[in-house]
This record gives C-alpha cells, sequence and structure tokens, in this order.
C-alpha cells in the first residue's frame, strides 16, 4: 500500500466517487456522497493505493486559519482494520503540519448513540483525538455532534 496526496480535482472526484460507492452503508444518503465528492475536488487530500487501486482516502477541509477539519474518509469495506485509515491520518497529519497548522478536527455521532459509529469514536481516539465539545442539535437531535480535536505540534 502507497499513501499519495493527490492534487488533481478529477482524480479527486474519481477516487472518493469509488470509494463512497463501497461505503452506502455508512454514507447512504446520495446527494450527500454527491456533496463529498463535488467538495474533494479542492480540498489537501490523500489517496491509499493498492497496485495503483485506490483502496481509501481522506481529504481535509480548513476550518480555520490555524485548523483544518479532517473532514471525510473512507476505506474499502474489505481494507478496513488493517491500519488503511491510520496511515492514511499520518500523511494528512504530516502535510496539515507543513503547511502551518496548529490543530486538526473531526465530527462524528457521539459515542453510545450508534453502536456503528463507537467504531469510528474508537478510533479517532486511538489516534490521538481528544473530545472537545458535543453539539447535541447541530446536525440532528438524533445524531448529536461529537467534536474532536488533536494538537499538530
Amino acid at each position: 500500500m502507497v499513501i499519495q496526496q493527490i492534487f488533481d480535482a478529477n482524480e479527486k472526484r474519481k477516487i472518493t466517487r469509488y470509494v463512497l460507492e463501497d461505503l452506502k452503508d455508512w454514507f447512504e444518503i446520495p446527494e450527500a456522497r454527491e456533496d463529498y465528492i463535488e467538495k474533494s475536488a479542492n480540498q489537501l487530500f490523500f489517496a491509499a493505493l493498492k497496485d495503483e487501486t485506490p483502496i481509501g482516502f481522506l481529504y481535509l477541509k480548513e476550518s480555520g486559519k490555524d485548523t483544518v477539519e479532517l473532514y471525510v474518509m473512507g476505506v474499502l469495506k474489505q481494507y478496513q482494520n488493517h491500519g488503511v485509515g491510520q496511515s492514511l491520518l499520518e500523511a494528512a497529519k504530516a502535510v496539515a503540519l507543513e503547511k502551518g497548522y496548529s490543530f486538526m478536527q473531526v465530527k462524528t455521532v457521539q459515542m453510545g448513540v450508534y453502536e456503528e459509529y463507537d467504531r469510528t469514536n474508537q478510533f479517532y481516539l486511538k489516534m490521538g483525538f481528544k473530545e472537545f465539545e458535543v453539539f447535541r442539535t447541530l446536525w440532528d437531535e438524533h445524531n448529536p455532534c461529537q467534536i474532536y480535536v488533536m494538537a499538530l505540534r
């Protein structure tokens, strides 16, 4: 597996679509998937490739002059729990630090609300993110938004 930063907007969209189409259980709403695909074109973008085929990606979105948000990450089902997400995150952290960012944040559904999101929360905690704040109604009352942060320096 190789992690590469991708610069071409069309390649970013293509990789995002390829991976998210495999993850419809998590990215159920077609309009939301299309939004992630379109937004990928202008973000700091990283792909995990195996034999030149994408197996995962993540992209960062600037959320403040010192902060980037891990906006979306996806790893093909068959490659989950094999270190792909960790490798993508490490590469993204290095570039974010190099670009002068001090913090990285990520939003997800609060731990304990849905079992399927607890694995995601555990991943972020294992990677060094810390609980910052919960917004109970940012998305809606059934999906309290947990924000995690990580210092990059």
